[in-house]
């Protein structure tokens, strides 16, 4: 059980299901990594009752993992914005995603896509800076599988910026050809207005 404790071990065969680990997902403040930027494994995130996308994935991943599936991460790069990472899950050969994300968007995904980079671009259109309105999103990661490190990521105590770093320089593909950029419009009013709607705010000492 990949050196889980027995409480860990509870906490996770519950989770049988994406939805279900979508729904614990949820139930967890935001990580604004006050005071240091932080990659925790799943055992100390779950110690520390908080978690950002990286490490919401990684729980994700583990429970997915546990339960017969792979542990695949796709990661969602941008150009001058933060990137957004998630958990794959695949069901009657459809693709979906288990995310965590303090915004209104970017969030889970139903198993619909019939290809990773449809699922990708799922997430175009509400992927920008809502100062500037340029849509950030520029490319995807092909699926990830976390089994290729083993196991001990799981339960490390340290930080795991090793695997961010070799996640982040996977190969990863073009949402669209450069040429196109002088046709992607800018986000409108209403979809700035909807991109400041957060879950959970700094000031709240849970996060």
């Amino acid at each position: 059980m990949f050196g889980l404790s027995r409480q860990e071990r509870a906490v996770f065969r519950k989770l049988t299901s994406p939805l279900k680990i979508q729904n614990f997902l949820d139930r967890f403040p935001i990580n604004h990594e006050k005071g240091r930027e932080t990659y925790m494994s799943p055992r100390v995130t779950l110690r520390a009752g908080k978690m950002h996308c990286f490490e919401g994935a990684l729980v994700a991943a583990t429970a997915l993992w546990l339960h017969g599936q792979e542990p695949l991460i796709l990661d969602l790069k941008t150009k001058d914005d933060w990137d957004h990472v998630v958990a794959l899950y695949k069901i009657g050969g459809r693709w979906g995603a288990i995310s965590k994300t303090n915004h209104a968007t970017l969030r889970w995904r139903d198993p619909i896509y019939k290809t990773v980079r449809e699922l990708a671009v799922s997430y175009w259109h509400e992927y920008f800076d809502n100062k500037t309105r340029q849509k950030t999103l520029r490319w995807y990661s092909e699926p990830y599988n976390l089994s290729k490190h083993g196991a001990n990521w799981i339960t490390a105590e340290e930080d795991l910026f090793a695997l961010a770093e070799r996640i982040d320089n996977s190969r990863h593909l073009a949402i669209f050809p450069p040429r196109n950029w002088r046709y992607i419009r800018k986000a409108d009013k209403m979809e700035v207005k909807a991109g400041k709607l957060i879950e959970w705010e700094r000031r709240d000492h849970r996060t």
